[in-house]
């Protein structure tokens, strides 16, 4: 083999290793993850099951009431493991009694008791007629469930109940309680022949390692105090599936062992008892315990033992196949990455490696949710909703991933641009400087055309176009600081001129200087080095390179802390992403200090006035043309920061509008095979999806206010979303976080407090970026707003002015946020994470109140 050859082959086996070895340990954490639990097996007959018919979408609460074909299917299931089942009810399925003599079952029958007087007395009747009916087959009656628990009576009516009952049969009498009802009202006693009780440590917080010796506590505590009853326990159990409660978690590796637990220590103890219960009940979610309810049955509500009652115990029997499908799903993307970027350092690949399996295993993860929960039709929407909402999660987060793994783990950059020795005098070409302003204070723009006249460059003009300023005062001070710096500075007013900066910038285009073979662009608040046209220009030299862009600055923000936090925050960009960029000939152009070959500006139509980004859209146009363009990280001069909170967010609105204006036009050239690269197809592609996050964080906080709504107005139609879903939210909002602060940590210049400013200066712009998106999306022009960086008022608008919509979607979270609090509580694990995401939502509106009022507060102070 050749060496040529070889070399390759090498690749690819290194990337094969690194994509299995990730995969490997995808296995490794699905296997720990799902490690087997070893219990006390179970080969003996069971006491005694609570049962109740109902099928997978039956429910009692609709009246869709199981055949005795199903009921008796379900009693022959049952017959292989008790002889002894518990009833609830009389009246919604009389057919149990008839059809548990026909495989020797003994009944344990119920009457249902509430507050309803009428459907008592019908109970109770149709108890005894049935007592009366099958004298073999039910041994004992129960007497109304939980009836004092839910105060659906008072004791003393319960009682005469009772009472009634012994008198008409011969079967022993008992009510079912709770032991604390037991002991509360011990008199209950009297009117009872057997004490059944319901012992259910899940409810009271238990962990379950310590709920088997919860349960023989509070029986040996009935047991001294009622010495002449037996005791019956009417359910014990652990669901396998549901909300947290305190310390007792429902699971199904919990549930298998409490059972097994259970079952060899009553048969130690001589304890009768009553499994809760014999088979998953879906329609008892709505009944006031949460998702909880429906997972209490041996059986799953497909009549399928859950677990095995010998050997290992499994929480997820089915975790290989998922593992499986998870490391298929992620194998060859992987490989294709550690191929192709074996320019990074090992533990940047191993690290987006990982990232990427993570994505697959949520995946895989999230499509099984179906087969582990009952879902009914709210879940299924919550699903149809949030299942899309994770998929463009997880995208945005390895985009984010992607860029981080670039910027911090690279060995060196491919394409690195420095600051060029000046070129002689003789070889620098000419260029035309144009300054477009629009109502800006004429001292600011004097000080930049300062700046421009100490250029140390021997060819350049100067044309300031000032459009659609309409006070003469502003303006003419500007035109005469021009004739007075001489020739080189041309001053043009434009009265009523279409097009915004493009429409001035196309008119400086005309007036150009015909010698002039660089235009440069320069915003009229910035104050340029004098080598900013010596040190770049040479890059001209190169026929393929259309644009030379340096990096925004600011200038006179260190001693106003809401200037110091935008500067900062502007900062990261130019830090981070115009470099990630920068790598596959991507780069957003901007507006200000940049250059641009003039023969490529008007070869392509000069500056686009259809949007309102007219800048970042020439430089795509460009690169569609086959042009390189060319980021030189290098500050060659410094503006001023947004005057206030409104202006730093009409800036971030317009960008965002403008993106998506050029998102729609262009989307053509982003999809379709054509003169962009696939580096430069997907940096415009992806590069804005930051911001579609915040369109979808606007979007999900309001799903989210009205859900809690919903919630706190319709608990029983409405419930909590599954904490499958919550848990990856939260955990985007972490990761991203973490991404973003330590990238500015090894990139930005500043302290700790800085970074933190910035990150908070950051989440202030969401809804605004958020409102852009959705409006760039839905119109089609926008309005060029002037980002103003010197307030021009005679008074200042109060600190809140700027964020209205902000501070009502505070009020909402907030609201929202105690409703949950006072509702649920801390009962439910999902209830806990619905808070956490409510808060999560609120810190962006609260970073942006923080940044108006620290706007306020600081007024014009630069120090």
């Amino acid at each position: 083999m050749s060496p040529s050859s070889a070399s390759p082959a090498r690749s690819w086996l290194r990337a094969l290793l690194l994509a299995l070895l990730v995969a490997a340990a995808n296995f490794g954490l699905w296997a720990w993850a799902n490690r087997p639990v070893a219990a006390p097996g179970w080969s003996g007959p069971i006491h005694g099951f609570a049962y109740s018919a109902y099928r997978r979408f039956q429910s009692p609460l609709t009246g869709d009431y199981p055949t005795p074909a199903e009921i008796s299917s379900d009693l022959a299931t049952l017959s292989q493991y008790t002889h002894r089942i518990r009833t609830y009810a009389s009246l919604q399925t009389p057919e149990i009694p008839r059809l548990a003599r026909n495989y020797g079952m003994h009944v344990m029958a119920g009457a249902w008791l509430d507050s309803d007087k009428r459907h008592n007395e019908q109970e109770l009747q149709a108890l005894i007629e049935q007592a009366h009916r099958y004298p073999h087959t039910i041994t004992r009656v129960i007497v109304g469930n939980e009836v004092l628990l839910r105060h659906d009576m008072a004791p003393t009516e319960l009682m005469r109940y009772l009472d009634r009952a012994r008198a008409a049969i011969r079967q022993p009498v008992s009510t079912a309680e709770p032991w604390h009802i037991w002991e509360t009202y011990p008199e209950l006693a009297d009117h009872v022949d057997f004490i059944t009780v319901h012992l259910l440590p899940y409810w009271e917080g238990v962990p379950r390692k310590d709920a088997v010796g919860n349960v023989l506590v509070h029986y040996e505590q009935l047991k001294r105090m009622f010495p002449g009853k037996p005791i019956v326990i009417g359910e014990v159990g652990w669901p396998s599936n549901g909300d947290r409660y305190r310390y007792a978690e429902p699971s199904l590796a919990n549930e298998a062992l409490f059972l097994r637990q259970w079952l060899n220590v009553a048969k130690a103890y001589h304890i009768d008892y009553y499994l809760m219960e014999a088979f998953d009940q879906p329609w008892k979610e709505s009944l006031g315990e949460g998702r909880v309810g429906a997972y209490w049955g041996m059986f799953g509500a497909d009549r399928k033992l859950k677990f095995p009652l010998t050997g290992p115990i499994l929480e997820d029997p089915h975790w290989p196949w998922k593992a499986l499908a998870a490391s298929l799903l992620a194998l060859l993307p992987m490989l294709l990455f550690a191929r192709y970027f074996e320019r990074f350092r090992v533990r940047g690949r191993l690290f987006f490696l990982a990232l990427m399996q993570l994505a697959a295993g949520l995946i895989a993860w999230s499509v099984t949710v179906p087969f582990a929960f009952y879902l009914d039709p709210v879940d299924w929407a919550m699903l149809v909703i949030l299942f899309p909402a994770q998929l463009a999660i997880l995208a945005v987060l390895l985009i984010n991933g992607f860029e981080f793994v670039e910027v911090l783990w690279h060995r060196r950059w491919q394409r690195h641009f420095p600051l060029l020795e000046a070129l002689p005098s003789e070889r620098q070409p000419f260029v035309s400087i144009h300054l477009a302003c629009y109502n800006e204070p004429p001292e600011m723009v004097i000080a930049t055309l300062d700046s421009l006249a100490a250029l140390d460059y021997a060819h350049f003009e100067v044309l300031v176009i000032d459009n659609n300023t309409r006070d003469e005062a502003v303006w003419t001070p500007v035109q005469a600081y021009c004739e007075k710096l001489g020739p080189r500075f041309r001053f043009y007013h434009l009265a009523q001129w279409p097009g915004f900066k493009a429409g001035a910038l196309n008119f400086g285009l005309k007036e150009t200087d015909p010698r002039a073979e660089v235009v440069a662009v320069v915003d009229a608040d910035y104050v340029v080095h004098a080598d900013w046209l010596s040190r770049l220009c040479g890059y001209f030299e190169n026929p393929k390179v259309a644009v030379v862009q340096c990096p925004q600055a600011h200038r006179d923000f260190e001693h106003n802390a809401f200037r110091r936090m935008t500067a900062w925050e502007f900062d990261g960009f130019f830090r981070i992403g115009m470099h990630h960029r920068n790598e596959r000939n991507a780069i957003i152009q901007h507006g200000t200090m940049t250059l641009v070959r003039r023969a490529a500006l008007e070869g392509d139509g000069g500056w686009s006035e259809w949007t309102i980004c007219e800048d970042a859209e020439l430089g795509l146009r460009l690169m569609h043309a086959g042009y390189d363009l060319v980021y030189v990280d290098a500050v060659m001069g410094r503006g001023l920061t947004p005057a206030d909170f409104t202006a730093y967010k009409s800036q971030r609105y317009r960008w965002a509008f403008g993106a998506m204006q050029i998102l729609k036009a262009r989307w053509h050239w982003m999809t379709e095979p054509g003169p962009l690269t696939p580096g430069q197809r997907f940096h415009f592609l992806t590069g804005w999806f930051s911001w579609f996050a915040d369109a979808l964080h606007l979007v999900f906080t309001l799903m989210a206010l009205i859900w809690t709504a919903l919630m706190l107005l319709f608990p029983q139609y409405f419930s909590l979303p599954l904490k499958l879903f919550l848990i990856p939210v939260l955990g985007f909002f972490v990761a991203k976080a973490v991404f973003g602060i330590w990238l500015y940590r090894k990139r930005v210049p500043c302290s700790w407090r800085d970074t933190l400013m910035a990150a908070i200066a950051s989440m202030g712009l969401s809804h605004a970026i958020a409102r852009g998106i959705w409006w760039g999306l839905v119109k089609q022009k926008g309005e060029f707003v002037r980002t103003a960086k010197q307030r021009r008022l005679h008074g200042r608008p109060s600190a809140f002015a700027a964020v209205r919509e902000e501070l009502f979607m505070v009020l909402g979270l907030g609201a929202a946020i105690v409703g949950m609090v006072l509702l649920f509580g801390g009962r439910y694990e999902e209830g806990k994470l619905w808070i956490a995401i409510l808060i999560a939502q609120s810190i962006p509106y609260l970073a942006a109140l923080a940044g108006a009022w620290l706007a306020h507060r600081e007024g014009e102070r630069v120090g």
